[in-house]
């Protein structure tokens, strides 16, 4: 069984999965153009959603969260 803190991502965990700048993950986040939740007023990921979201985005999807 994954260790339950694996599943839960921040902003420079994510940052480095998708090779982008921290502050792109951010303004992501923020435009709710990825899937992402606040705890305490900081951002947080659920790797299974991440996942989901990539394949969506490469899946023939727009890739409107680049723009």
């Amino acid at each position: 069984m994954k260790k339950p803190e694996s599943d839960i991502l921040t902003i420079t965990e994510v940052a480095a999965y998708l090779k982008v700048a921290e502050r792109t993950t951010y303004r992501l986040a923020a435009a709710k153009k990825i899937p992402a939740f606040k705890v305490g007023g900081t951002w947080r990921f659920v790797r299974s959603d991440i996942d989901q979201w990539i394949k969506n985005q490469t899946a023939g999807g727009t890739g409107e969260a680049w723009s």
